[in-house]
């Protein structure tokens, strides 16, 4: 059975059981009513364990389908099984051995680097779970580990992409092709004797290359002398997040100039009529892609202005709908990276749904970090200048995969 009619068929029986409940007399069930919500207690925790497999087969069905290995057997070797062990603040400095040089060696084998080559896993990988870091700012001292107090990182916006199952290829070498089957021929009945009809298959291909975007800013002497554990956790942190950030928002509506196009900008990802949120909306998504035979799995993404319209979502009685009535039982996200300067006044609010394995996320080797004592700003200081620079691509490979509305 299909996840949707899982789905279905778990919300007829909880409605069912909804239904009961209310019409208990004093709060309490009458024992025929008990049996039955009983009943259909243990068949809806049935169907929860079937709609847990069915989401785990499409997720397995999602990376056969999307998740090609484009770099040789490199992922299986004994370094990236302990990246745990990495210190960018060591690799940085130029002390690079054991874990650091391993990895450094391995990545800058088909790149050019002047500086040293850090994994993605080590600093896009970690922007998900770190949220208390001390960002790079205010005198030398404050990084010193035995004068540090506690102290919490700035507000971030959530970075989304790669969360909600964006196909990542990682240590790319050259420029990649990929080609899929755009439609098939036809087929038709003919009588005895008689020929074929002839139709031909159509095929296209899109392609993916590296679009470099930097990070930079300036560490004094003291800091790389005193604080070596403050600046690898804030190393990871500032890096990870200027890069995920600026990857995952060209994602969303990367234009194409000095970036990647994302899925707002590309022209074949098309829209459907918005205006006010309602679960009108969200049904049409939904049909759009179900029109075009889209069977993947897929979610909304959209931003908070969105989010609390649909919190304030009634019913006629002036009860709050829940948010999986209004989102047909489809998961949704939110993050302040989603634009709300769409539409032709540069005032509206994307609601995007998809199958978001069809956005794929390309990585050229590592990330390319360099130390520049000599610039002039340091030089008499005693300081340094880190520069940061990934090469990376984003592409929609199946645009009928996607569709979005403008939301008032």
């Amino acid at each position: 059975m299909k996840l949707k009619d899982l789905m279905e068929k778990r919300e007829l029986k909880l409605s069912e059981m909804r239904a009961i409940n209310e019409s208990a007399k004093g709060g309490s069930l009458e024992e025929n009513q008990q049996k039955r919500f009983d009943v259909l207690e243990t068949e809806v925790s049935k169907l929860n364990d079937s709609i847990d497999r069915s989401r785990r087969l499409d997720e397995f069905d999602r990376q056969i389908a999307g998740g090609e290995t484009m770099a040789g057997d490199s992922a299986a070797r004994e370094w990236r099984s302990n990246l745990s062990q990495y210190s960018i603040s060591k690799a940085i400095q130029g002390e690079l051995s054991g874990i650091e040089l391993e990895a450094h060696t391995e990545l800058s084998k088909n790149a050019q680097t002047r500086g040293v080559m850090v994994p993605t896993e080590i600093v896009l990988g970690e922007s998900r779970t770190i949220t208390t870091t001390t960002p790079v700012s205010g005198p030398a001292g404050n990084l010193v580990a035995t004068d540090l107090a506690a102290m919490t990182d700035r507000r971030r916006p959530s970075l989304m992409i790669e969360r909600m199952g964006a196909t990542v290829l990682r240590n790319l070498n050259g420029n990649l092709e990929l080609p899929r089957f755009k439609s098939s021929g036809s087929s038709g009945w003919v009588p005895e004797h008689t020929n074929a009809t002839r139709s031909d298959a159509q095929f296209e291909k899109k392609s993916m290359a590296p679009n470099t975007v930097t990070a930079e800013y300036e560490i004094s002497r003291r800091i790389m002398l005193q604080s070596s554990t403050a600046i690898d956790q804030v190393l990871r942190a500032d890096i990870s997040f200027l890069l995920s950030q600026a990857m995952d928002s060209a994602s969303l509506k990367g234009g194409g100039t000095n970036e990647p196009t994302g899925i707002l900008a590309d022209s074949d990802v098309e829209s459907i009529t918005g205006g006010a949120f309602d679960s009108d909306v969200t049904a049409d998504l939904i049909a759009s892609l179900e029109v075009d035979d889209v069977t993947g799995t897929t979610a909304f993404l959209t931003n908070p202005n969105v989010m609390k319209a649909a919190r304030k979502k009634k019913d006629a009685d002036g009860h709050v709908i829940p948010m999986s009535n209004l989102f047909h039982e489809k998961r949704v996200e939110s993050s302040t990276q989603v634009p709300a300067d769409i539409g032709a006044g540069s005032d509206k609010n994307a609601l995007i749904f998809g199958e978001w394995a069809s956005l794929y996320l390309g990585y050229w080797s590592g990330i390319d970090i360099l130390m520049n004592p000599y610039h002039s700003d340091v030089a008499s200081k005693g300081g340094s200048l880190l520069h940061a620079f990934l090469d990376c691509d984003v592409l929609v490979r199946h645009p009928e995969g996607f569709r979005y509305a403008e939301i008032d």
